[in-house]
């Protein structure tokens, strides 16, 4: 959610950083602040990617909508079925 905001944060950061534009902020110096919004973007983007991986089940464990109810919500075991036996 938070990468588009780290990115627009990197690329501000390397405009001011670099001096791609000249602007007269006064009181304010653009190196240190761009180098600030190269950070906070970095940030942004490292944060947002640890969320995510949080909140993401690992491995095998997640569960397939084929093993649970509809109708209760509770878990069913999977039935296997050998595609040669005949009725």
């Amino acid at each position: 959610m938070y990468i588009g905001l780290g990115i627009v944060l990197l690329v501000l950061g390397a405009i001011f950083a670099f001096d791609v534009i000249t602007v007269d902020i006064p009181g304010i110096d653009q190196g240190a602040l761009g180098w600030i919004l190269l950070a906070a973007g970095l940030l942004a983007i490292l944060l947002s990617l640890a969320m995510r991986s949080r909140t993401r089940p690992t491995g095998f464990t997640t569960t397939r909508s084929s093993q649970v109810d509809p109708a209760s919500g509770s878990r069913v075991e999977e039935t296997h079925v050998d595609p040669d036996r005949r009725i």
